[in-house]
């Protein structure tokens, strides 16, 4: 069903309205010389790495290992990713660069 002009904009102004209220949050609460707490401190070492794991669990729950393309396209993608994140240590490189592998395989070198 689609939906008009305006109701677009709306959604659009509301997501950014509460994205840019959930970025300020911080500087609010720890404006000036506030301490940061360690909680704080040990969720900002620990999260990114558990919602990468996440995210790779997720992009990979439904390879088909038993059936063509037995999960080559995958295993060859993530594979680059490790390479030029080893390598680079750029993560926007990384990941966009093993997005692109990954579509140009599976719609170029392994079509049904």
């Amino acid at each position: 069903m689609p939906i008009s002009i305006q109701m677009s904009l709306a959604v659009i102004v509301v997501v950014a309205v509460v994205t840019f209220i959930t970025r300020a949050i911080p500087f609010v609460i720890f404006r000036g010389g506030k301490e940061i707490p360690e909680t704080v401190r040990y969720l900002g070492r620990v999260l990114p790495p558990a919602v990468i794991g996440m995210l790779v669990v997720y992009c990979l729950k439904e390879v088909r290992v038993f059936s063509f393309p037995f999960g080559l396209p995958e295993l060859i993608a993530v594979a680059a990713v490790v390479a030029l994140h080893v390598w680079k240590r750029n993560n926007l490189l990384s990941i966009g660069a093993g997005t692109a592998l990954y579509m140009f395989l599976i719609q170029v070198v392994f079509v049904n």
